[in-house]
Parts: C-alpha cells; structure tokens; sequence
C-alpha cells in the first residue's frame, strides 16, 4: 500500500510495544513465557456459570450504552462499601477493557498538542493513546535508586500551560510499586494548584500486599477531576472477557459515551453479567486467587536478589518484577536476547516502557511456582 494512503500521524509508527511474541514462543519447546500480564488461572466457575445462565436467559443482545443498568448499581455499591464515597449512576461508563477506556479518556479530554504527564517506566500504551488523540506525551521519570518514587519537583519542572492531565497508575506495571497517602496527596496539589485532571489507572487494586488500596478520586476535593478507570480483567481474573469502568462527572461521562457509541456502542452484554458476580465475589476472589500472586512474587524477589548479576526494587504490588540488568554489562535488549537464547526464558525489555526502562526487564509471575523455580533456576545458572 502507497505511504500516503496512511494518515500522516502514523507514518513511521510501529515503535516499542509489548505483544505476544508467537515467534519466540515456538522456538523452543521447553520455553518459560514470563512476559504478558494475562492472569494464568481460569475465571472462576461461579462467574462463568452465571454468565452463562444469563446468556441462556436472553442477555445476548445489544444493552445501554453506558452498561448493563444492574452492573452499574453493583459497581456504585462496590464503590461505597469498600471506599467509603458515594457513587451517582450517572458518574459511571462501562467500557471493552480499560485499556479502550483510556484511549476514549484521552479522545474526550485532549485537543491536538494538549499535553499529558506519565510517570516513566509506565504502561507502554499510554503514549499511543494520548498520541491517538492528537496529544503529547510527557514523560517525567522515576528511578530505582529512588525506590521508583515520584519526585514533586521533577512533576512540577514538566508542567506547561498545555498540560492538560497526568496519568497516575497504582499499583504500578511494570515496577510494581504502590504509592501512599504522601504521595497522593502530593499529586493532589499539583494537580488543583495547576487545574489538571488526573486519569487515575487503579486496575492492580486487589495486588497490594502493603496496606490499605486509596482511590485517588477520594482525596478532598478530587472526585471533580480525577478520571478512574477499573478493570475486570486482573481484579477479577476476566482478561479476555473485557470490561472495564470509567468513573468521572457526569458531563464527561456523557461525552464518553458518545465516543464509545462511535467505535464499538458498549461493552459485551454477557461479559458484563459476569461482572455482576464477579462484584459479589469480590472478596472470596481475592482470598481464593489474588494470595497466590503475593506468594510468587515474594518467591522471585527472594530469588532475584541471589542473582549477582541482577538488582530489584522489592515490588508492593501486582504481579510485576522489574530487575536491572546493569551489573551485566549489558542493555536490556541483548539481556533479554541471551535470556532467551541461553534459558529459553521469556521476558519483556524495558525499552517499552519508558526512559526510565532502560537497563532493565519485566517479569510476569502468571506461571504457577513449579515454573516459576524452574525459571530462576535457570536464570542462576547463567554468568554473565
């Protein structure tokens, strides 16, 4: 196809991103894939049954556009019993995935060259969503030599009269870090002293082993500018069902429901009744599942810090590892090259993720422990 065929905007695209590398994969028949974040257990039974039923019941047709009304009612009463705030019906969406409401957030809030904070390393469709919508991604880095801390004065050197939002993901992919009430308290200031809105990603809340989860929205005086965006998909185990909330005011609400009406007009009518369940579970989720992810992850940071040729920031959430490769020598691109050619293990570069991924890889702890010590036993067989 001629190059001018293609919009201007995507002319030269095709940079870092992480998918699915089926190539790798089948070159060798004993490879360990440490590398996409899709929860290894099944969808518990009782949701899938539920959906089922419902589907059998006749929920198979097109539903509101802004989401099954019942889920919408469960996912305000969720919002209240666990957080404590009140939660209108009119101040939530029901999205295909959270990753597509990211992409209808940044649509509905940016005109072209409006620009956009993330905090780097950061989850690499950020930027293509905000560059999808005509703005600019700014990225303003943490480091592991600061415990991946977001440091207040860089936040405040990158803002400019174009900015418009800033991205807050916690827990954090890839680091795994979790950030406190300091911290968001801080991101509240700078978010009300320069009117920003803030497009807070919290879709890793149940993966957090220090503490009680805080959403950014129920910070004084936050609720009016901070997007939320929640997710079925690692809370609850759902990733190939896709749904996903936006919680926002109700006039940006109504604007995203416009947009979404355009692309895809709503969320799967029967992965929504699952979400219904699944809400009602909630806890017995996290109790049944979400413990045996705190489990590996402790297990590989206790077996990446015996690695000499490897450093850890020790995670506080999700199911991420981000180790530096820097004692090796080497970039992260030919690291994880010979982790893969010499372990037959597969993991993720940092270089996705951000400037501040440089030197560094992912690890996903979606495989069971028997994997996992067979994984890093390779890795302690290797010198470098």
């Amino acid at each position: 196809m001629k190059r001018s065929y293609i919009a201007k905007r995507f002319q030269g695209s095709g940079g870092a991103s992480l998918s699915l590398d089926t190539a790798a994969l089948a070159k060798y028949k004993d490879i360990i894939d440490l590398s996409i974040g899709d929860t290894d257990f099944t969808t518990d039974e009782a949701i899938i049954g539920a959906a089922f039923r419902d589907a059998r019941a006749g929920h198979t047709h097109y539903g509101d556009p802004k989401g099954d009304p019942e889920l919408i009612g469960a996912v305000c009463r969720a919002w209240e019993e666990d957080f404590g705030q009140s939660l209108a019906r009119d101040r939530v969406l029901v999205s295909a995935s959270s990753c597509l409401g990211m992409a209808l957030v940044m649509l509905a809030i940016l005109d072209p060259g409006d620009e956009v904070i993330v905090f780097s390393p950061y989850f690499p469709m950020y930027r293509a969503q905000i560059e999808l919508a005509g703005g600019v991604c700014v990225e303003v880095p943490t480091y592991a030599g600061e415990g991946y801390a977001i440091d207040e004065a860089r936040l405040r050197a990158a803002v400019t009269p174009r900015t418009k939002a800033i991205i807050f993901n916690n827990p954090t992919n890839p680091t795994g870090m979790a950030y406190g009430a300091e911290t968001l308290e801080m991101l509240a200031r700078v978010a009300r002293e320069h009117d920003l809105l803030v497009a807070a990603d919290e879709i890793y809340t149940t993966y957090l082993y220090e503490g009680d989860f805080r959403p950014l929205r129920t910070l004084l005086d936050m609720a009016e500018r901070t997007i939320t965006l929640n997710s079925f998909s690692k809370n609850f185990l759902m990733t190939g069902w896709r749904v996903g909330v936006i919680i926002a005011e109700s006039d940006l609400i109504a604007v995203l429901n416009t947009i979404n009406g355009a692309l895809i007009y709503s969320a799967p009518s029967i992965s929504q009744r699952a979400a219904i369940q699944a809400l009602a579970m909630r806890r017995e989720i996290r109790e049944k599942y979400i413990a045996a992810y705190r489990d590996r992850i402790f297990y590989a940071a206790d077996r990446i810090e015996k690695i000499p040729y490897l450093s850890l920031v020790r995670p506080k959430g999700t199911f991420y590892l981000f180790p530096g490769v820097e004692k090796t020598g080497l970039d992260e691109q030919t690291f994880c090259s010979l982790l893969l050619e010499r372990a037959h293990l597969l993991v993720s570069p940092g270089t996705p993720f951000g400037v501040s991924g440089a030197g560094h890889f992912r690890i996903a702890c979606t495989v069971d422990m028997h994997r996992l010590k067979a994984a890093f036993d390779r890795m302690e067989a290797l010198s470098f």
